[in-house]
């Protein structure tokens, strides 16, 4: 591959890593640990990722456990458990902290998937915009340092890494759907 073209592959990559992160913390009616991913515990004065500050388990298909390593965070993760976009409200016994998922509705499920859609949706816009950014310095390429046919060369293998992309993306979000709609 071009390595003119690899820059561009590269920013494509990316945007394609973000929605999978996203995805991950999408929860599907199972306990995910990963929803756990983007909440920060203020733990001797630094923002510190909860699993960086307790054992966090997975002890039934429903259930997460946190298992602080210092007690006196277990107020601290529950209040940030709670501030969250998560939606569930953790359980204290003094020892762990246990969230419990409910299972999902018909409604929400369905609402899960408008969301992945508008993710993806958001994902191959940066997709396309890399691919816009990336043909604007090809035509100024084909004015002057390289030839017309070169230049619409590398836009051409530009337009078939970003359908790879776009793909890529559709067969997330069908995987990522199938996944929320199988009770």
């Amino acid at each position: 591959m071009d390595e003119r073209v690899k820059v561009y592959d590269d920013k494509m990559a990316k945007a394609l890593e973000h929605l999978e992160t996203d995805f991950a913390a999408i929860r599907a009616g199972r306990a995910n640990p990963h929803v756990l991913d983007k909440l920060r515990v203020d733990y001797y004065g630094t923002p510190s990722p909860i699993q960086q500050v307790g054992n966090v388990t997975v002890p039934e298909a429903r259930i997460i456990q946190i298992a602080p390593w210092d007690k006196s965070l277990l107020k601290d993760i529950e209040k940030a458990i709670q501030a969250s976009d998560i939606g569930i409200n953790p359980t204290n016994d003094g020892n762990v902290i246990r969230l419990v998922f409910p299972e999902l509705t018909e409604d929400r499920r369905k609402e899960l998937v408008k969301e992945i859609k508008k993710k993806a949706e958001e994902a191959k816009v940066a997709v396309r915009n890399v691919r816009r950014d990336g043909n604007e310095a090809f035509k100024k390429l084909g004015k002057g340092e390289v030839s017309e046919d070169e230049a619409k060369d590398l836009e051409d293998s530009l337009q078939k890494i970003t359908d790879k992309y776009v793909k890529d993306i559709d067969e997330l979000v069908d995987a990522k759907t199938k996944e929320l709609m199988t009770v």
